[in-house]
């Protein structure tokens, strides 16, 4: 019994799964252990420095900070909405069983029912995972945009910063969910188109998440943590005050 055409999705098919898992893998190292070296990283660097910086201005001039968050919430829904829209899409075309588009035989490959339906199945989880995790992205940063508006001084940094850095993430996430979701989209094809997409996008993934530029170090401002506690202490004092004038015209 010889090779035949259905038996490359059992070599092709894996081995591109296997590159591009082995690779995030790599990936998902380097960002816990060596986060400089990872554009995720660079990135997460810069945020922290942002939360810290805008904490510390008046919270009348958190337009800007607000704007970036609403910038981010509005792409994630919008992602988000695409992959459900795509997921139903799938759902739909499974279950026109009449369709044989990709059964003809100008896919070299396995074109029985049974692989077209695993296909489709992937594809799926794939769109359904892009959808959680920009679902989950949104969510937190309205967190962090109500952490950010809430009008009192006692909210800790590390709060907010936390909130953003883990929508960053899930964005991250779903991106990665999409890139597989190509990957699986060019398998209807045939196994030969999916495991060379697969190894051109991880030569891809790996010029873009790769970082060689130096952490900015940055410096706070002190003249702006001076004028917020002076700002304080002036609130406090008229407070002090209006409580012991209250007071005395009760005496």
């Amino acid at each position: 019994m010889g090779f035949e055409k259905k038996d490359l999705d059992l070599v092709l098919v894996p081995s591109g799964l296997l590159i591009m898992f082995g690779y995030h893998l790599f990936l998902l190292y380097r960002y816990l252990h060596q986060p400089h070296t990872t554009v995720m990283g660079f990135e997460n660097h810069s945020k922290r420095f942002w939360v810290q910086a805008n904490m510390q201005v008046e919270k009348r001039d958190f337009g800007t900070c607000l704007a970036v968050i609403s910038a981010n919430i509005s792409a994630a829904t919008f992602l988000s909405t695409v992959s459900l829209t795509l997921s139903s899409l799938i759902g739909a075309w499974i279950s026109n069983t009449t369709n044989n588009f990709f059964q003809s035989d100008l896919v070299y490959g396995d074109t029985r029912p049974t692989t077209i339906s695993i296909k489709y199945i992937c594809l799926l989880i794939c769109f359904l995972l892009a959808f959680s995790c920009f679902v989950q992205s949104a969510r937190h940063f309205v967190h962090a945009n109500y952490l950010i508006s809430t009008p009192s001084p006692s909210i800790p940094p590390k709060s907010v910063e936390l909130a953003v850095i883990r929508g960053g993430d899930f964005w991250s996430v779903g991106l990665r969910a999409l890139y597989f979701a190509l990957n699986l989209l060019l398998w209807f094809f045939g196994p030969i188109p999916m495991f060379v997409c697969s190894i051109v996008m991880v030569l891809f993934l790996h010029y873009l998440d790769s970082n060689t530029a130096p952490l900015i170090e940055h410096e706070f401002d002190g003249r702006q943590v001076v004028k917020k506690v002076e700002h304080r202490v002036s609130e406090m004092a008229m407070a002090t005050r209006h409580t012991v004038t209250s007071e005395l015209d009760r005496a």
